[in-house]
């Protein structure tokens, strides 16, 4: 009897299907994403599998994971190259043939403006005989989508470019759900070691292991926690009598109110904050009057007239974040791209560089780059993208120069012409931290040891006023949000 017939709950399995993921020139994402998504509809993902595109191979793997799972997704292996062989392959596993399906011509036929079956940018009509065609309908337009997803049997086969098999999911989701088998799940984030709570979660264990999945998982690269805690079950009351168990055992201020999905959540950024009555005094009239300036600025000018500037600092990551939520709260139906300015400087911390580019993914943003001073690459920015107009900025008034600066203020006159919108400029250096650490945004790791102002690797060391030394002898630094003194945030710069 197959795995799929002995369980009573939905499971699937997924192929990943390309060279390119096995050769390491491409990253999968695409399972990450369909295990977090299938999980949420009550699936149970049992096997994640990463195969080339060899057509026998392909036929075996699809063969046997249709035999075992309730449904198998496939990523890749779809287009009109030599070695996309997925719905090939597909077909042989069932015997099947493949053949011009009448709406996929028509479709090429429209697309592509080709008539010619032979040409290579019909080889998308070609599909396996017994093939279903899946349209996705976008509930916020009513538009259909332009290709279908295939499917054979309980097979789905979906392309391969993250972004379209994303999309492609998102609209037929209701395909794959089982809500009679939903799951429930809690977190707790630790901010101590697992070694100093491992015996509170045993203890967890013995109790409920029986009725709940508890899975222990340390971090050591996060700036807010040490320790995820997760519990997992079919039966609601039982995951919530773990969670009441761990949150009274753990150890007093050991729980960290942590928000993994920051970004996801970004359009509750102000709301959020507002409602929090444990900030600073004037800090809500400070986020308030950001926000007003960020809203006028996306009055005056549009998307495409607009960039952020990003160098990877903790005062840009701030302005980023927030002006994340403001566009998303304005445009909250589409799927929009945030300009974004890093300008390098000589010697970058690498630190820095797998920040940004990491914000990159994390936001989605359109990344604008140069190379060298910050005057000639403004001059590179207006001659390359002569739309922009205005540049949203991370600058304070305790920054250099910047003092005498308004919310909206124009480029210097000998300077290539923007408007400079300034939303915090009235924010203090502790302001940006409870931002930061109230909405559990990610920042750069160097904050984390030391470095409370960053320059590049030449002019940058971390503050002196962090410096600790352990009871071995052994120097360490602060966080940079542990810093008291805000005036003395460039004391770790040489210039």
């Amino acid at each position: 009897m197959s795995r799929r017939a002995n369980s009573s709950y939905s499971t699937a399995g997924i192929i990943i299907i390309g060279d390119e993921i096995l050769k390491g020139q491409t990253q999968d994402t695409n399972s990450h994403y369909l295990c977090k998504n299938l999980h949420s509809h009550g699936i149970r993902v049992n096997k994640i599998i990463t195969i080339g595109d060899e057509l026998d191979v392909i036929a075996k793997t699809v063969k046997e994971f249709s035999e075992w799972y309730t449904f198998v997704f496939t990523c890749g292996g779809i287009g009109p190259t030599h070695d996309d062989k997925t719905f090939e392959g597909v077909a042989n596993a069932f015997d099947d043939k493949i053949q011009a399906h009448p709406e996929l011509v028509e479709l090429c036929t429209k697309y592509f403006k080709v008539s010619d079956l032979s040409s290579p940018k019909m080889k998308m009509a070609f599909i396996p005989d017994s093939a279903k065609l899946n349209w996705g309908k976008d509930d916020r337009t009513g538009e259909q989508t332009i290709y279908p997803l295939i499917s054979v049997r309980n097979v789905f086969i979906f392309p391969g470019v993250p972004s379209i098999m994303e999309k492609a999911f998102k609209l037929l989701q209701h395909l794959f759900h089982d809500p009679e088998h939903l799951f429930y799940s809690r977190s707790i984030y630790i901010n101590q070691d697992e070694i100093s709570v491992v015996s509170t979660i045993n203890e967890g264990v013995r109790q409920f292991g029986d009725r709940v999945s508890i899975g222990s998982y340390p971090e050591f690269h996060n700036s807010y926690y040490k320790v995820h805690l997760t519990m997992e079950s079919s039966r609601q009351e039982e995951v919530i009598k773990a969670f009441e168990f761990f949150s009274n055992r753990l150890p007093q201020g050991s729980i960290v109110d942590y928000d993994a999905d920051a970004v996801t959540n970004a359009m509750e950024v102000v709301p959020k904050l507002l409602k929090n009555t444990q900030l600073p005094l004037g800090f809500h009239a400070k986020l308030r009057h950001a926000v007003s300036v960020l809203e006028d600025a996306l009055q005056q000018y549009s998307l495409t007239e607009i960039c952020v500037g990003f160098n990877g600092g903790k005062d840009c990551t701030a302005i980023l974040h927030l002006f994340y939520s403001v566009v998303k709260r304005k445009f909250p139906d589409q799927d929009v791209k945030i300009k974004v300015l890093y300008i390098k400087s000589k010697q970058q911390f690498p630190e820095v560089e797998l920040f940004i580019q990491d914000a990159v993914q994390r936001y989605s943003l359109d990344l604008i780059s140069y190379h060298g001073r910050i005057k000639c690459s403004m001059g590179q920015l207006k001659s390359d993208h002569p739309k922009v107009q205005a540049v949203v900025m991370g600058s304070r008034r305790s920054d250099p120069h910047c003092n005498k600066l308004n919310s909206f203020s124009r480029t210097d006159p000998d300077w290539p012409q923007f408007m400079r919108v300034n939303p915090v400029l009235d924010w203090s250096y502790s302001d940006i931290w409870t931002f930061l650490r109230t909405l559990s945004i990610p920042y750069c790791s160097l904050y984390d040891r030391g470095y409370t102002s960053l320059g590049s690797l030449e002019n940058t060391h971390p503050n002196p006023l962090l410096k600790v030394t352990d009871n071995k002898g052994v120097v360490k630094y602060q966080p940079a949000y542990t810093l008291q003194k805000g005036e003395s945030e460039r004391d770790g710069r040489n210039s």
